[in-house]
């Protein structure tokens, strides 16, 4: 029997919801490693919205979950129900969505708040020793959550214009936790929380290298679920 795995959204774009090539990412590698999966995401208002054909605010309300709704071709329930018993392991996609409506990094950085359910989720994981999955900016919500963890977002310089948001490195080590350098196409397990990250879109790169990463990521969380 496959291993069960709930994916958590943020809504739906880069710019103010979730990613949308890397929950598509996340859901095909799933796929392929036999998981089933549910999806899941806050029944939150968004913090903004952003029109993504000008780059700027738009002047409405959205809600998280019905945004989310739309990646989940419909198929989705509200976090607030997501019970760690019921999954063998977690995974949260990224996009800024994450950093404005999972946590408030976006506006606070490493002095951000966690939404409560998203830490809830986090911790009951955590304390069954379930494996978390979490790629491009959402390992910072790890960091956040689990001081001493272990993450990556790439890398900590901005190695040929390729990492323009290396400074996230030296937040997430403010914070009291160990990033580590991987490429893109790479993840990083830290053993001990059962923590796997990959640093997808935080890399200026071409899509399939991303697409590999979280392949990476996908298949060692699948390995310690």
């Amino acid at each position: 029997m496959g291993k069960r795995v709930a994916l958590v959204l943020a809504g739906c774009g880069v710019f103010d919801g979730s990613e949308i090539h890397e929950a598509s990412a996340a859901l095909v590698h799933l796929s392929r490693g036999g998981a089933e999966v549910k999806i899941f995401a806050p029944n939150i208002e968004q913090r903004d919205v952003v029109d993504h054909l000008k780059g700027s605010p738009a002047e409405e309300k959205r809600n998280v979950l019905v945004e989310s709704a739309r990646l989940a071709r419909g198929s989705i329930q509200d976090l607030a129900e997501l019970k760690a018993g019921e999954f063998d392991a977690v995974i949260f996609p990224g996009g800024f969505g994450v950093a404005k409506n999972l946590c408030s990094w976006a506006v606070d950085g490493k002095n951000c708040t966690v939404n409560e359910h998203v830490n809830a989720t986090l911790q009951a994981f955590h304390s069954a020793k379930k494996p978390i999955g979490l790629c491009c900016i959402s390992p910072v919500l790890a960091a956040k959550v689990f001081p001493g963890c272990e993450v990556t977002v790439g890398q900590d310089k901005n190695v040929d214009g390729r990492f323009p948001d290396a400074e996230t490195a030296s937040a997430i080590a403010e914070l009291g936790c160990k990033h580590v350098c991987k490429n893109v196409n790479e993840s990083h397990v830290d053993k001990a929380n059962k923590i796997v990250t990959t640093c997808a879109f935080m890399c200026k790169a071409p899509l399939h290298e991303i697409f590999d990463g979280i392949g990476t990521m996908v298949q060692e969380v699948l390995k310690l679920a």
